[in-house]
């Protein structure tokens, strides 16, 4: 018998092909797993065939590897039969392992039909060398081969089963099999090559017509290495490509989920808006319908948040609103919903038991709200108006209840604030009313409906003019002439305060520059500032761009702001004074004396005028305490070096009693009634004629 030998570096070369073969047959498993519809019999058909050529090329080079004392030669047509009988077994393979199942017998059943497929393939390859005398093939290893082949095939079959979900260190994972897998197919081939057994007198019937082994194993290493790297790197792009799909479709998913928070809550607070809350409301409706109860819908308005976000500015006041937002919801259940709908208004949607329930909630959150805030450092006191609406009773659907909540929120407001009111079919009206006087005043400011009025001050000791105080009045097309008192609140409330409120002043001042220009030079015109215009960053910037725009001194102003107002935020109120103060404008602290007085800050104030409220001054002649206040504030003011005003002189006894105290300047109706500019003018030049007269007597 011949004895063959073989070549090393072919045998090894067999071998990685083998291991490259049986990875890409595992990666081509987990890639059928997870592929759909029509996509996994492309997978398969392409896997066979991949799988099919990498398996043959492992045996077609072990048996190039072999070298007898004779030419060798393969016949194609049987050749072909072999890769073609390769490329079925791994379609079949890799079909099995694609099944959601694989059972023990469907295990056998399918590693009997792939190793029968595999011997096929080595043996018909060995046939195809057309060996005369025939090849004689030893029965013992021969048997081996077959059983090698078995069981390395249900191996395979377990291990591509097993590992074709992609799980943490699936790849590690598949390596190794890999390895063990490719030991096994070329352990099966080259027992089969040790069976076979040549004549002394043997020669290759193939050798002249058939495939020479001249340069074959780099043709055949060469194409099945391209095959089986293009379907590996085909198998790991699309993965890679599924995997960039899924993080794209997650984070699509999680965008849309965001986009979706965002319509529905605040940005600010993170709480449900008033889109949400409509929802709510409605489901709740719907519960009480089905279930029985009731629910209350609470809208809270934040008192005094206003002057708060404008004096400290806007980035405060948004802490803030969190805070009252996180403080709120300390005291709810999950069944409820706290929402903000916009600015410093929220609202709140309680299932309760009993509609009485209402009444105590309600109190909680006013005293929640109450308890001092501290934000950025600083100590924020504010306070809630609650209105508060129930259902069943006060509407029909989310918007009626709203509409009516919000109705008794503003009742809550003009009862004093902080406090809460429950609503009541009369409060519709004066809601209505609001609105359409809020629109009116919309119209107002955008039409120049609003007219200054003066009211003369006059020197106590001379008589003579000194000035005068601009009034607001609003010339309403229907409702005639309106006093501040009917739309100042609803201004401050809405922010038309500030717009308004600079309109005053630069009016003021053009016509203050009239009177200056006609000789009036000592005379300084006088203009109120609410709390929120006080507040307002832009104040110091108005009051400097009217007194520039009308050529008019800085000491012909005289700001007046109330003592509650410089007192609330003594420091800050100190900055933007001692502003106005450098810039030449006069102040006056208005209302002396009705607020929480500090004698430390207010000698610290740069101010130039104390003003006596109205109500000192009023009972004057009957009350004592009275009078012995107003003496206080003019001995106060005077050792300060301050002027002395006294408002609300409606008699003469009042006026002699303030002259004498020592007051530099009086107003009041005794002594002139706000007028317009023409008419204020025509009474001055009036008395200015009749003192010469009154002198001669």
């Amino acid at each position: 018998m011949l004895i063959g030998s073989y070549s090393t570096s072919l045998v090894v070369i067999s071998l990685c092909v083998a291991i490259l073969a049986s990875y890409t047959a595992l990666d081509l498993a987990g890639r059928i797993a997870t592929a759909k519809g029509r996509a996994v019999y492309l997978w398969i058909t392409g896997g066979a065939v991949a799988m099919g050529i990498g398996i043959w090329s492992m045996h077609f080079i072990g048996m190039l590897a072999l070298r007898l004392p004779f030419a060798l030669g393969f016949e194609v047509g049987i050749t072909l039969l072999s890769l073609l009988i390769a490329v079925l077994s791994s379609g079949f393979a890799l079909w099995l392992v694609s099944q959601p199942r694989l059972p023990a017998w469907q295990l056998a059943f399918g590693a009997l039909v792939m190793g029968a497929g595999i011997a096929s393939m080595h043996y018909t390859g060995m046939a195809a060398m057309r060996m005369t005398p025939g090849i004689d093939y030893d029965p013992a290893l021969f048997g081996a081969s077959l059983l090698i082949a078995v069981v390395a095939s249900g191996a395979a079959l377990w291990i591509a089963f097993n590992l074709r979900r992609n799980t943490p260190y699936v790849r590690l994972a598949r390596g190794g099999a890999a390895v063990v897998m490719g030991v096994a197919i070329v352990g099966m081939h080259y027992t089969g090559m040790a069976a076979a057994r040549f004549a002394d007198d043997s020669f290759c019937g193939a050798a002249l017509t058939g495939l020479s082994g001249k340069g074959l194993d780099n043709l055949v290493l060469v194409t099945s290495l391209a095959v089986l790297v293009f379907a590996l790197l085909t198998s790991v792009l699309v993965a890679r490509l599924e995997a960039r799909t899924a993080v794209l479709a997650d984070s699509l998913t999680l965008a849309n989920q965001e986009l979706t928070h965002l319509a529905l809550h605040d940005m600010l607070t993170g709480l449900p808006n008033r889109t949400l809350l409509a929802d709510r409301i409605q489901q709740g409706i719907q519960a009480v319908h089905e279930r029985g109860g009731c629910f209350a819908l609470m809208f809270i308005d934040l008192d005094g948040f206003k002057p708060v976000n404008d004096a400290f500015g806007h980035h405060l006041g948004d802490q803030l609103l969190r805070e009252v937002g996180l403080r709120l919801r300390e005291d709810l259940r999950s069944q409820d919903t706290l929402a903000r709908i916009g600015g410093d208004e929220f609202v709140l949607l309680v299932q309760l038991t009993q509609p009485d329930d209402a009444m105590g909630l309600a109190e909680r959150q006013v005293s929640l709200i109450n308890r001092t805030f501290t934000v950025a450092e600083h100590q924020l006191q504010i306070s809630a108006s609650i209105g508060i609406a129930m259902f069943p009773g006060n509407g029909s659907n989310p918007q009626e209840l709203l509409m009516n909540a919000d109705a008794a929120m503003y009742h809550a407001k003009g009862m004093g604030k902080n406090g809460y009111s429950f609503f009541d079919v009369s409060m519709n009206t004066n809601a209505r009313k609001q609105l359409q006087l809020l629109q009116d005043l919309r119209i107002a400011l955008e039409q120049g409906q609003f007219r200054l009025h003066y009211q003369p001050k006059f020197d106590a000791v001379s008589g003579l003019a000194v000035g005068a105080e601009a009034l607001l009045r609003w010339e309403h097309p229907h409702q005639g002439l309106l006093m501040p008192a009917t739309f100042i609140a609803l201004a401050e409330k809405t922010g038309l305060i500030i717009p308004i409120g600079e309109w005053v002043l630069d009016e003021a001042c053009r016509q203050m520059s009239q009177w200056y220009a006609q000789g009036y030079e000592h005379w300084r015109i006088a203009v109120n500032l609410s709390a929120l215009q006080f507040c307002h960053a832009g104040l110091v910037n108005s009051v400097a761009a009217a007194l520039e725009r009308h050529q008019l001194p800085a000491n012909s102003l005289t700001l007046e702001i109330t003592e509650t107002t410089a007192m609330s935020d003594a420091d800050a109120s100190m900055t933007v004074l001692q502003q106005l103060s450098d810039m030449g404008v006069d102040l006056s602290i208005d209302d002396f004396g009705t607020g929480y007085s500090s004698l430390m800050y207010l000698k610290r104030l740069p101010a130039n005028e104390l003003k006596i409220d109205r109500g000192f001054v009023r009972d004057l002649e009957h009350d004592s305490d009275d009078a012995a206040i107003v003496s206080a504030i003019v001995a106060l003011g005077q050792a300060l070096g301050l002027r002395i005003v006294a408002e609300g002189v409606e008699t003469d006894v009042q006026q002699h009693f303030l002259t004498r105290l020592g007051c530099d300047s009086l107003q009041g109706y005794l002594l002139g009634h706000p007028l317009p500019a023409d008419s204020f003018m025509a009474n001055i030049r009036g008395a200015e004629q009749a003192a010469p007269d009154k002198s001669s007597l």
